[in-house]
């Protein structure tokens, strides 16, 4: 089993900066693929970014490619989301998840993860 907790979320106005963080535990090294999602209020849960395992390939949503960095320390079980030039839409609980086997089409797809954290909320005001 691994367990996932995210942190870093918060209150920020648009165009500032977040960083979140996902720490994965259970193992002492995790190699699985890493990303987030995120959901907001009426919406369904949708794929944010990704670091596919292996490979370390990163795969970014259309809506957050060139303002999203993920980035993963292997050595610690980190994944992060370093979130630039944020805009009011991005406002949703984001959470961590991960999976074992995952391949490489089914990155974006929320149901083929195993594993998930609780979220958090990230607010981007106008």
């Amino acid at each position: 089993q691994v367990q996932l907790v995210e942190s870093g979320g918060g209150l920020v106005q648009a165009g500032g900066s977040l960083r979140l963080s996902c720490v994965a535990s259970g193992r002492t090294f995790y190699s699985g693929t890493m990303g987030w999602f995120r959901q907001a209020p009426g919406k369904e849960r949708e794929f944010v970014a990704t670091i596919f395992r292996g490979s370390s390939g990163t795969y970014y949503a259309d809506a957050v490619k060139g303002r999203f960095t993920i980035s993963r320390d292997r050595a610690k079980n980190m994944v992060y989301l370093q979130m630039n030039s944020l805009k009011p839409e991005d406002t949703a609980v984001y959470y961590c998840a991960a999976d074992n086997s995952l391949i490489l089409s089914s990155v974006r797809i929320a149901e083929h993860y195993d594993y998930w954290g609780q979220g958090t909320q990230v607010t981007v005001s106008s």
